[in-house]
């Protein structure tokens, strides 16, 4: 449908998806959650490949922290500007622009010959998701929020229904939670297998035949939405965050390793510096009348405000353990790739009932759903802490099976219902603004835990080549931050809307 075809919806200066059979939508939807799958997969999807890439391409601790970190952070950094690309060029045409960079960039990973070119494909790969993934939850706003929300009488949307929306946004916070978990699995199985002799390569050119189908589809199903109020994009607010956290990241990652020289906490301060002065400038523009980097009027409220915190602190926590317990599994445990996607495969069906729970349990009971989750994952990892100590290097999978679920359990339970609590009601005049912060809150927080990796993993393991027991010393050292973790995201779930009645929650 062209763009002149199309009605704005009064009051929000953003034109809808149209109008699209149910089928039609219901293909629409499995696109842009394909795409979604594919950048959250790739954001996991070397950990139980790590020790592989490392043996293949002699890459160093910080090494092998970047080959992770470089593609979440760079994905971290560009959300925000690719949900405004969004609204400013269409969501569509963005979302296949983005697809298509991502892509690219992964056989580009196929073809890396050593850490620097492989890390810097990650990074292409990161800036290409970048664009992409805001295009999704922001589609997903536009297309299944409540007329009522929004002023929209005519239900121009196919879908208005409270339930649709909770429905579409529940399965974007399972593929979320899921994606994390099943992408080691993935990169365990696929490396084992040493498909047509590619070993850890083939983790990055099964994107390729995956991400053409989803820009053919994408072209056919998916309808095009923007803001007519046409935003500007803000260079210098793109500049500041980009160099902030840089400053910030690089040294948490090769800090440990060169023993915490001085330049790593003056960059460090310099980072904060640069992230008040981001802040400062949004401001500033915000009250000339300009269009910053992030839309400020979103952190007015509460559960927006409390659900990116929790949010961003969920993303940390998934960076910081999954990277950590795969290196457990395989040169603490000595387990293969494959043996140890055995454990990613127990969290992810775990993770996969604990959100189809909440999914359910989230319409009557609003924040205590992943609430709830929360202090399950904290409980089962006390549990495997325990079982880590009291048997070390002899612990099997089958011991630790039954922690594993539980905390798959947990997460699920967390990442499938805190997308709508926290965007669900957002007035779809700021989906791509909130969509991209959203967004960043997760990919930030997961690089931000990787590279923590360095302050609490690697400290106690100084080498990417240890095995045994400083391997189990490291990873059980590290479980405490987790736990701490979760139960600070437990807190910051008091801002989420509580137990009443649906309709009352809307804004």
């Amino acid at each position: 449908m062209s763009h002149d075809t199309r009605k704005a919806l009064p009051g929000s200066g953003t034109t809808p998806a149209g109008r699209t059979s149910r089928p039609g939508s219901q293909i629409m939807l499995a696109v842009v959650l394909i795409g979604e799958l594919m950048a959250v997969l790739d954001a996991s999807v070397v950990d139980t490949a790590l020790p592989t890439i490392q043996a293949d391409t002699g890459a160093s601790a910080a090494g092998l922290q970047w080959t992770h970190a470089a593609y979440a952070l760079a994905l971290g950094i560009g959300l925000i500007t690719g949900g405004r690309l969004g609204d400013l060029y269409g969501r569509k045409r963005t979302f296949l622009l983005g697809t298509g960079a991502f892509t690219g960039a992964s056989l580009l990973c196929t073809l890396a010959v050593g850490p620097a070119t492989l890390i810097a494909a990650r990074a292409v790969q990161g800036a290409g998701a970048a664009v992409m993934i805001p295009q999704v939850l922001a589609t997903l706003h536009v297309t299944f929020s409540d007329s009522d929300s929004s002023g929209d009488s005519d239900n121009d949307r196919h879908s208005g229904s409270g339930s649709d929306r909770s429905k579409a946004f529940g399965l974007y916070g399972t593929v979320l939670s899921i994606g994390s978990a099943a992408g080691p699995l993935l990169g365990g199985v696929l490396t084992q297998a040493d498909l047509f002799g590619l070993g850890w390569r083939s983790i990055f050119l099964i994107n390729v035949p995956l991400g053409i189908a989803t820009v053919l589809l994408g072209q056919r199903y998916m309808t095009e939405s923007r803001d007519t109020r046409a935003p500007r994009l803000d260079p210098l607010g793109m500049v500041l965050s980009a160099l902030g956290l840089l400053l910030i990241a690089y040294p948490l990652s090769a800090g440990g390793a060169r023993h915490w020289p001085w330049w790593t906490f003056t960059a460090m301060a310099a980072g904060v510096a640069v992230l008040v002065g981001l802040v400062v400038q949004q401001r500033t523009k915000s009250r000339k009348g300009g269009y910053p980097l992030m839309e400020l009027s979103l952190f007015s409220g509460r559960p927006f405000s409390g659900g990116l915190a929790a949010q961003l602190v969920f993303g940390l926590l998934s960076g910081l353990f999954f990277m950590c317990w795969t290196l457990f599994m395989q040169q603490g445990l000595g387990m293969s790739p494959s043996r140890a996607a055995v454990g990613f495969l127990l969290l992810t069906l775990a993770e996969i009932t604990g959100a189809w729970l909440a999914m359910a349990a989230v319409a009557r009971h609003q924040r205590r759903a992943p609430q709830a989750g929360a202090l399950l994952a904290a409980s089962a990892l006390a549990s495997f802490h325990l079982l880590a100590t009291t048997y070390g290097t002899g612990l099997s999978m089958t011991t630790m099976a039954l922690p594993v679920l539980a905390l798959g359990l947990g997460l699920g339970m967390i990442g499938a219902p805190l997308t709508d609590l926290t965007i669900g009601r957002v007035d779809v005049a700021h989906a791509g603004s909130a969509s991209g912060l959203f967004n960043t809150a997760t990919h930030l927080g997961i690089a931000l835990g990787v590279v923590l990796t360095g302050v609490v993993f690697f400290a106690h393991d100084q080498s990417a080549t240890a095995r045994g027991g400083e391997v189990v010393d490291a990873f059980t050292a590290t479980l405490p931050y987790v736990i701490g973790g979760l139960l600070i995201a437990w807190a910051l779930m008091f801002f989420l809307p509580r137990a009443t009645s649906h309709r009352t929650l809307r804004l």
